[in-house]
């Protein structure tokens, strides 16, 4: 299997983990979803001039595609770990913190750079609920990926 296959593959496994641990933490915690990525949405679609519609049909769009985003995100990570990787076989710490650096890197940066969030003003439960999910990506993502070298 080739490796970019492979490395989106991992990505889905990763994007899944990183959903259920966000959802389990939003249960648990009976906090709302964020909406930093519809914001970041409707930053690009300002930028790119570019029309969600109107009222509800805008709003259900803003969502649907900053989950999108979200998807995308964790597939990149993945992919740049596979092409990085390839050849390789780093060790599970460093693997799996590579990932979760990808992947937390992949989300908030872009955001910071939209000026949808800042990072340095986050409370401390904020940076945990942003790297518990993104390491549950890297520890599945890692997983997947090696199972998948095997």
């Amino acid at each position: 299997m080739h490796t970019v296959v492979k490395s989106l593959i991992a990505g889905a496994a990763g994007t899944s983990a990183l959903n259920i641990a966000t959802y389990l933490d939003m249960a648990i915690r009976a906090r709302g979803a964020s909406s930093t990525p519809q914001q970041a949405v409707e930053k690009l679609t300002d930028l790119t001039d570019v029309s969600l519609g109107d009222g509800e049909q805008a709003e259900n769009r803003k969502e649907a595609l900053g989950s999108l985003l979200g998807y995308a995100t964790g597939a990149a990570a993945a992919l740049c770990y596979g092409l990085l990787a390839s050849g390789r076989r780093p060790s599970w710490p460093v693997g799996v913190s590579a990932l979760t650096a990808l992947a937390m890197t992949g989300s908030n940066a872009p955001l910071t750079a939209l000026g949808t969030t800042d990072p340095r003003e986050w409370p401390p439960s904020a940076w945990i609920s942003d790297a518990v999910p993104h390491l549950a990506y890297g520890i599945t993502a890692y997983a997947a990926y090696e199972l998948l070298r095997s």
